[in-house]
């Protein structure tokens, strides 16, 4: 492998790490901040008529994991492309 090829392969790996920490630290802060530490100040909220510290735990999180399956593959899209790696 040459030096520029390894070179680009590790600025794509370096910025798929970051990607990576990125919608992982989002997935954080939503199940875990959102929905077991701050659930109490949030169960005072209303939504849809739940207390909207329960409905994170239930519900939104799945949205939010939902749509960070399709930001990452988006993202994942993007990069391959950038790097000219895609299919």
């Amino acid at each position: 492998m040459s030096t520029s090829s390894q070179d680009n392969a590790s600025a794509y790996w370096a910025e798929n790490l970051r990607i990576i920490m990125t919608y992982l630290s989002i997935w954080f802060v939503v199940s875990f901040v959102g929905g077991i530490l701050f659930v109490d100040q949030l169960n005072a909220i209303p939504f849809f008529g739940f207390p909207l510290g329960f409905w994170i735990d239930q519900q939104g999180s799945i949205f939010v994991y939902v749509a960070l399956i399709w930001m990452y593959a988006y993202s994942m899209n993007k990069l391959d492309e950038k790097y000219d790696v895609h299919e």
